[in-house]
């Protein structure tokens, strides 16, 4: 569709991640009109962008949209693949995909919703206000710099990094708040052994402006006819970069973990080699999800997303190019260095970037992993006392405005590089506290500024750093997505303001749609 210079929709959703597809779609099928805003040429966030392997523990908690979305995964797949079949199976019933599915599923989902107008490699200038309510945006080509004027009544903040919110004037959190903000365990500066589940010598609790380290989750093919084979290093490789992998190597942090866990990206073959710098997880059509192994001492990545989140669009570009090019010597470092022994580079030459895959962007992945950025300062901030047992809250308690679940473990990737004296873990790494974790109520409030009207947050919403850690997972913000969509039909159907929003119709259409908004096997008491 051809757009004008100045436009108007019902609903705007700046940020094509899951969580603003899924609050487009929710509400184009509602039957309102909206214009989903996406900075890049492509949609999908990193559901599109390797990350392949649905971060879902328990699968009864995450309804909905989402479900919608695996259930196609896994009819496409059951069309090419033989019940029965290896590939099927790797499938885990729609749960784990490749990227160009996903792509083209979601795009077949918008496709069909209703009346959604997509507009790509778009970003925002600034948002009008008005009576402290945003009124319109405007946004810019990031080609052609052509700019466009988008009046709506309701507003949706879909990107990872909160932009719409903050560059209204939203008051938000950026870093890591101390242990004694909140009175959350494990909070600011901490070292914490994953094996055992104990802080360390170093944990001061102290608030920071830190942010958990950002990669590129990569998708691998192990087709060698199907393989983008690297025939030299990235611009600015540097080998010293990786070379401390092999003191992790020789201390045992490539080794095996003391529990395995299902679908947590063990390979056994991989342990006590380098190529235990990743975590490799099997999918359908002989390609494998690649997350970058955050335990050993040597990952690279820490720091390096620092100017990112307050950067601008040029300031982003390059330090996602730093990331890819670090991922990229990684790979390069592991296939080719003579330093590692034959039999560890030939097998991480089973794995390439796979040529089916990113074909207009030399087969990598398009999406920098933002696992955390701006939090919004909301109505309500999800702390570890919502999502974790702490002395505070032994106990699950329930929300009046409960309008989605949470359930994967906290989980933060390392904050800062190797520090003097680490012999273990990184500082700021929390690998997976699953035995801490218990499913959660996340309540409407949580999306909505506390003074800022007219917009709703479904992705970058009201957590502190801990309570985010957990939050943070694709399939979690879709459930937050179809919420804001359907709270953003209700305001205008109503006419009322985001902060306004009639809770008992919005839980009842989420129910009719098989969102999952309680654990009915718990006792609960009220927040």
């Amino acid at each position: 569709m051809e757009v004008s210079k100045n436009v108007r929709y019902e609903i705007v959703v700046y940020g094509g991640t899951p969580g603003g597809i899924a609050a487009a779609i929710t509400a184009a099928r509602l039957g309102r009109s909206v214009l989903l805003i996406e900075p890049q040429l492509h949609l999908g966030g990193m559901t599109t962008s390797g990350l392949g392997k649905s971060d879902v523990e328990q699968k009864e908690y995450i309804g909905g949209l989402f479900k919608e979305f695996t259930q196609k995964i896994y009819d496409y797949y059951k069309n090419i693949y033989p019940e029965g079949s290896e590939d099927l199976a790797l499938c885990r019933e729609g749960y784990y995909f490749t990227p160009a599915l996903a792509e083209q599923i979601l795009e077949e989902m918008i496709a069909e919703a209703g009346d959604i107008t997509v507009l790509r490699n778009y970003s925002l200038v600034v948002p009008k206000v008005q009576d402290n309510t945003i009124k319109q945006v405007l946004i810019r080509n990031n080609t052609d710099h052509d700019t466009l004027t988008v009046d709506a009544k309701v507003f949706i903040d879909g990107t990872y990094e909160g932009d719409l919110y903050a560059g209204a004037g939203a008051e938000y959190r950026l870093g890591r708040e101390g242990r004694s903000d909140f009175n959350e365990p494990h909070a600011g500066k901490i070292y914490f052994d994953y094996q055992k589940g104990e802080f360390l010598e170093g944990s001061t609790g102290e608030g920071d402006d830190g942010l958990p380290a950002y990669t590129y989750r990569l998708c691998l093919t192990k087709d060698p006819d199907n393989s983008y084979v690297l025939t030299q290093p990235p611009k600015g490789y540097n080998r010293d970069l990786y070379t401390p992998y092999f003191e992790d190597l020789a201390s045992g942090l490539m080794s095996a973990p003391a529990v395995f866990h299902d679908g947590w990206g063990y390979y056994p073959e991989h342990f006590d080699t380098m190529v235990r710098a990743l975590s490799v997880t099997d999918l359908p059509g002989n390609k494998v999800d690649a997350n970058i192994n955050p335990r050993p001492l040597a990952f690279p990545f820490p720091e390096e997303n620092k100017g990112y989140v307050e950067g601008d669009y040029q300031t982003r570009l390059n330090i996602a190019d730093r990331h890819r090019q670090i991922a990229l010597g990684l790979l390069w470092f592991l296939q080719n260095d003579e330093e590692i022994l034959p039999e560890h580079r030939a097998m991480a030459r089973q794995y390439h970037l796979p040529l089916d895959e990113f074909q207009d962007n030399e087969h990598f992945p398009y999406q920098l992993y933002v696992r955390e950025a701006r939090r919004l300062v909301g109505e309500y901030t999800i702390t570890e006392h919502d999502i974790a047992i702490t002395e505070q809250a032994p106990e699950f308690f329930t929300h009046p405005d409960t309008i989605a679940m949470g359930e994967f473990p906290i989980d933060s990737f390392p904050v800062h590089k190797k520090q003097p004296g680490d012999t273990l873990v990184l500082e700021g790494y929390l690998g997976m506290l699953a035995y801490l974790t218990r499913p959660y109520e996340i309540p409407y409030r949580s999306m909505i500024p506390v003074k800022l009207d007219g917009i709703i947050v479904p992705v970058a919403l009201s957590a502190t750093h801990i309570g985010f850690c957990s939050i943070r997972m694709e399939p979690t913000w879709m459930s937050l997505g179809q919420a804001a969509g359907i709270a953003a039909h209700l305001c205008i159907q109503n006419e009322e303001l985001p902060r306004h929003v009639a809770i008992d119709q919005m839980q009842s259409l989420l129910i009719d749609q098989g969102q999952v908004l309680s654990d009915p096997n718990r006792i609960e008491k009220v927040k």
